[in-house]
């Protein structure tokens, strides 16, 4: 049952995010390019999340949850260049988390 939500929810991800970047598109650039940054490290961390990489993965979990946190911050603050470069090891460290997920769990049969 939890698979025939997935779709769905990415679907409205994507929607959602495609909307943050029609607005920050016509505000500027870096606001621009943060939003896509941004929205591909949240839909990163949320797969990481729904795999259970807090307990398979969970410094790059966390690590990816606390960079886009913070990036979020700094694009609050209007400092897009730091938010894009947090959201950028955002998600580098939530594809770790997945990698790393999906092979533990793998290795234990499931």
């Amino acid at each position: 049952m939890a698979e025939a939500k997935t779709p769905t929810r990415r679907a409205s991800r994507l929607a959602l995010a495609s909307a943050i970047a029609a607005f920050f598109g016509a505000v500027g650039c870096g606001n621009t390019i943060y939003a896509f940054k941004a929205s591909s490290a949240a839909n990163k961390v949320e797969e990481a999340h729904e795999l259970g990489a807090e307990k398979l993965a969970p410094y790059e979990y966390y690590y990816a949850r606390q960079h886009l946190e913070k990036a979020q911050e700094e694009a609050a603050e209007a400092d897009y260049s730091d938010a894009i470069n947090l959201a950028e090891a955002s998600e580098e460290y939530a594809d770790k988390a997945i990698r790393l997920t999906k092979a533990a769990q793998r290795g234990a049969g499931r």
